[in-house]
């Protein structure tokens, strides 16, 4: 197995050379196709008083604005696609609602993998992608790169972090090439239950003897969260075992229980270290 379509998400001109060189050194692996995507989008519109008319030079401004951005990020995408002589085609659309419109999820749908970043705290823009919109309607895996971490760099320790849900195993089973090339992978369990068939310390051995079956150096842990929170636990794993990659299913709760109390997903997600791979 091996991913042979590689969605970039190329969200703004800050973004757009990492998710870039991310994705052709994943595609020189199995010599993927990759699809570079932008959203023209335009912010919203200023209305002049008192008659609320939509002034025209403003919008004539932001639609200038809007497409700046999308020929610098295609002259990004393209310059990384002739260095690395990978099979690659740019598609830019037009939209008022962002990466939710439905050209946007037609296209994710039909890719192996997805490719974003995180957006830089610093550097606010009304392009960044929410990368929510792709996870509930794509149905395809999400690699997300932090924006601490610009260059690629070989994933060779990988964290599972195992719960037991449909959406960690479907994540598991996504990042299956990755997992393949990796010197090591760790299912990593917080807090975990009793099952029907195993105890909490060994949670996640039926799926280890699953991806030793398939070559993979699996090892399982467990730990207790105590008075933190389990997002807490695998930063902290993360960061003592030198993790290249996390694996996690997203959103295990709904996503407006998360909205509104918060989660695993969310915290993850604003306060990233190493590269992501989420499904849901």
């Amino acid at each position: 197995m091996s991913y042979k379509t590689i969605l970039a998400i190329l969200d703004t001109a800050d973004n757009s050379a990492a998710v870039s060189d991310f994705a052709f050194a994943i595609a020189a692996e199995s010599g993927a196709h990759v699809i570079g995507l932008h959203a023209e989008t335009i912010s919203a519109v200023p209305l002049v008083a008192p008659m609320e008319i939509p002034d025209p030079v403003a919008v004539q401004a932001l639609q200038d604005m809007a497409h700046s951005e999308t020929v610098e990020v295609e002259r990004i995408f393209r310059a990384r696609a002739s260095a690395s002589g990978a099979s690659f085609e740019w598609r830019a659309f037009a939209t008022s609602t962002g990466y939710g419109s439905a050209p946007l999820i037609e296209t994710a749908r039909s890719a192996d993998l997805l490719i974003a970043s995180q957006a830089d705290p610093a550097r606010p823009s009304d392009s960044h992608v929410d990368v929510d919109d792709f996870l509930f309607e794509s149905g395809r895996p999400v690699l997300m790169i932090p924006y601490i971490i610009r260059e690629p760099k070989p994933i060779r320790r990988v964290l599972i972090a195992w719960n037991g849900s449909k959406e960690a195993a479907r994540a598991t089973f996504d990042a299956l090439p990755i997992l393949q090339a990796a010197e090591a992978v760790e299912i990593f369990s917080v807090d975990p239950t009793e099952t029907a068939t195993h105890s909490a310390t060994t949670a996640g051995a039926d799926l280890a003897a699953t991806l030793t079956r398939h070559g993979i150096n699996v090892t399982l842990a467990t730990a207790e969260s105590g008075d933190r929170n389990a997002s807490h636990v695998i930063e902290n794993r993360l960061s003592d075992n030198s993790i290249d990659l996390l694996v996690m299913g997203a959103y295990t709760h709904s996503w407006l229980w998360q909205t509104i109390f918060g989660g695993t997903t969310k915290t993850l997600l604003q306060s990233m270290t190493a590269l992501t791979l989420l499904s849901r």
